[in-house]
């Protein structure tokens, strides 16, 4: 059980082959939560177009990957991005890689959304729906572990519209314990900015619950 921070500490975790949890608790992985909770099938993270960091990140493959899933599926495309007071517009034009990606998949329909946490799930509909967060902190450290090649995650410690107290953290450390136990893999919880104090102390706890309730699953 690790804990690590940033997109670089996503792209080691990656290439050990973890299971890696990106833990944004404003607002990335709390959104994505509440996507989950209203019935999305996948979620996913991405880089925006303006993303620059130490490590490499592949937008364009997430988003293709994204989009194959959601074919097989049958599922609608929600697209989650940032600024979240801007325009649609705005948030189109910063996750451009990320739509190229999709429409190499041949994903012609989508929504986009702002990253407001669970607010987001009174905007749209997430049943039945691959949703893929295109955020700076979040999404570009979701962005780095999958390229590196780690089996990628959220969680948070936030509440949601159904879940209060410690339930959304035990969510999401049972998911990753349930999915790193039949992999055969570690874990690490990837704080998704170390200049964020809520994501460093919350990606600490749930790697303490993890070990917890390592066994329950």
């Amino acid at each position: 059980m690790n804990c690590c921070s940033d997109a670089s500490g996503a792209w080691q975790a990656g290439l050990q082959q973890q299971v890696v949890v990106i833990v944004d608790v404003i607002d990335m992985s709390t959104t994505l939560e509440a996507a989950l909770e209203a019935g999305a099938l996948k979620v996913y993270g991405a880089g925006p177009d303006s993303a620059r960091g130490p490590v490499p990140v592949n937008p364009l493959a997430i988003g293709r990957k994204a989009g194959l899933e959601a074919k097989k599926m049958g599922a609608s495309v929600i697209i989650v991005a940032e600024p979240r007071w801007g325009s649609d517009e705005d948030r189109l034009n910063s996750c451009g890689k990320l739509l190229k990606g999709l429409h190499s998949a041949g994903i012609k329909n989508y929504q986009i959304v702002p990253n407001l946490g669970i607010t987001t799930a009174k905007l749209v509909d997430f049943q039945y729906a691959v949703v893929i967060a295109v955020t700076n902190s979040g999404g570009v450290a979701f962005d780095a572990g999958w390229t590196a090649g780690g089996t990628v995650l959220t969680a948070t410690v936030a509440r949601t519209w159904k879940m209060k107290g410690t339930q959304p953290a035990r969510i999401g450390v049972d998911r990753a314990l349930t999915l790193a136990m039949n992999l055969g893999k570690d874990i690490s919880f990837v704080a998704a900015s170390s200049n964020s104090q809520e994501d460093i102390l919350a990606a600490q706890y749930l790697a303490q619950l993890a070990m917890q309730r390592r066994g329950t699953c």
